[in-house]
């Protein structure tokens, strides 16, 4: 297993179109481990397969209770948001958007629609902080970042923020 590159804004392929997953095979199971395994490194709690640099339909998340319980992830092939309700403001960060954090108002509770790594059909109901992570990734696979959800001000200040560290290399 490896650790794998996450790409980060203004990546290219953070902004593409992924392509739906139809073969559950080998080596879709070790790209899913060693997403996981990069998620537990860098550290974050989810990781979508355009992180990597793939632009599939394929996300991974921490599904621990407990920050002592052994890292328990859950693997999401071709995940969509099927229902949602009721709306809240969580603090977000994400792995491909270093050195941001910024509230971000999502649904309260979703019902998602996905397939495991057998291709088996699931549907999952959450809420509160899980649908949160949810629906973060899931907008990976639609190449929908957090900051998109940001005013244009905040938005604007990260976008020169980066650019000026680009130029700086």
């Amino acid at each position: 297993m490896s650790i794998l590159k996450i790409y980060q804004y203004p990546e290219k392929v953070l902004r593409a179109e992924t392509k739906p997953v139809d073969t559950f095979d080998e080596p879709l199971k070790e790209l899913a481990q060693d997403m996981a395994e990069t998620m537990y490194d860098a550290p974050g709690i989810g990781l979508a397969a355009p992180q990597i640099g793939k632009s599939l339909k394929l996300i991974v998340v921490d599904t621990s209770k407990d920050p002592e319980e052994k890292k328990v992830f859950l693997t999401m092939v071709n995940p969509e948001i099927v229902a949602h309700e009721g709306n809240q403001i969580d603090e977000e960060g994400c792995l491909s958007v270093p050195e941001l954090t910024a509230k971000v108002k999502r649904y309260r509770k979703v019902t998602i629609a996905y397939q495991d790594l057998e291709g088996n059909h699931h549907e999952m109901e959450t809420e509160d902080r899980f649908a949160v992570v949810l629906q973060h990734e899931i907008d990976h696979l639609n190449g929908v970042l957090f900051i998109d959800h940001l005013s244009s001000l905040k938005r604007n200040l990260y976008k020169k923020k980066v650019k000026k560290l680009l130029a700086d290399k």
